[in-house]
């Protein structure tokens, strides 16, 4: 499985950003996919995830903010975020996972090289 990741930059508080996430190759064996973020100094935490029957998991600090979503026939993953705080800066980065818990996805071989955040 291959993740690319799309759409990171710079926005003022309050902004809005959306990113994608082309994924390619086999996923048969993925069943959730989903955005983590890492923070300068921080360890990587996850921000939203999606189920392969389509149920959405969010991170307390993002829910009502961020909206994630996929386009099965674009093989696509994205993450809308709006009202965008300064501690949402970071590197965003997108994983597959056969397990959809933020740990099982944390283990997972297959991510992005990520995109960067920055709110200011």
């Amino acid at each position: 499985v291959q993740l690319v990741e799309s759409g990171g930059g710079s926005v003022q508080t309050g902004g809005s950003l959306r990113l994608s996430c082309k994924v390619s190759g086999h996923s048969r064996g993925s069943n959730c996919v989903g955005w983590f973020r890492q923070a300068p100094g921080k360890e990587r935490e996850g921000v939203a995830s999606i189920e392969r029957d389509g149920e959405r998991r969010y991170a307390e600090s993002v829910k009502g903010r961020f909206t994630i979503s996929k386009d099965n026939d674009k093989n696509t993953l994205s993450l809308q975020m709006n009202s965008l705080k300064p501690e949402d800066t970071g590197w965003y980065f997108c994983a597959a996972a056969l397990g959809c818990s933020w740990v099982q996805m944390l283990g997972s071989r297959y991510w992005g090289q990520g995109t960067q955040v920055t709110v200011s």
